[in-house]
């Protein structure tokens, strides 16, 4: 591959990550270590965190650092787990005025590093399904009923805010009736559900 080639492929791939991209991406385009070093040394790319990089020149995105977090919660495969949740996902449904101290980030059960989680993060360990997550700046994230259900079993936020920020959610149609109307039906939330909702089953 020519270089040209190899620097388009890389913008294409960068582009959807809000100009971040992985060790293993560039490396898979025939980036090689000393490559790698190179453009950073002259200044093209700046290493973000272990194994990930930074165009330098492309536009910074809203939340650089949910994009930095999510490339991080990659698995062996290079595929990034991770699932921006509870407060943190709250907080960018616009449902609280909290800004958490911590990144919340649901990873799968048998998510593993080789190495110190940052002390940024609060991770939490679950499934989160397709229908139970959602993009905002550029990231997956937890649906609003999902982060409101999560923070409640959590108990870090007081009840009267999350019946607050459910009855928001409601108004604005971030959270919808048919989705309430799944979730009486899961027996695990149910009961949540319905001291958020107020309405009688």
């Amino acid at each position: 591959m020519q270089s040209a080639e190899r620097h388009r492929e890389l913008f294409d791939v960068a582009q959807q990550q809000g100009g971040y991209f992985t060790a293993k991406q560039a490396a898979r385009l025939g980036y090689t270590a000393n490559k790698r070093n190179y453009h950073v040394g002259v200044g093209n790319w700046v290493r973000e965190h272990r194994g990930i990089y930074r165009l330098a020149l492309f536009p910074a995105p809203d939340r650089p650092d949910l994009i930095l977090w999510w490339l991080w919660s990659r698995g062996r495969d290079d595929r990034p787990v991770g699932v921006f949740s509870h407060r943190t996902a709250l907080s960018l449904h616009d449902l609280t005025d909290v800004n958490p101290s911590k990144i919340d980030l649901t990873v799968t059960p048998t998510f593993r590093k080789g190495s110190a989680i940052p002390a940024v993060l609060h991770l939490h360990y679950a499934v989160v399904p397709d229908s139970d997550r959602e993009v905002i700046a550029g990231v997956p994230v937890t649906i609003a009923l999902r982060a409101i259900v999560d923070v409640w079993v959590e108990g870090t936020m007081p009840k009267p805010a999350l019946q607050t920020a459910f009855a928001e959610a409601m108004r604005r149609g971030t959270i919808t009736k048919r989705q309430v109307d799944h979730a009486r039906k899961q027996p695990d939330v149910a009961e949540i559900v319905t001291e958020l909702d107020g309405r009688k089953r």
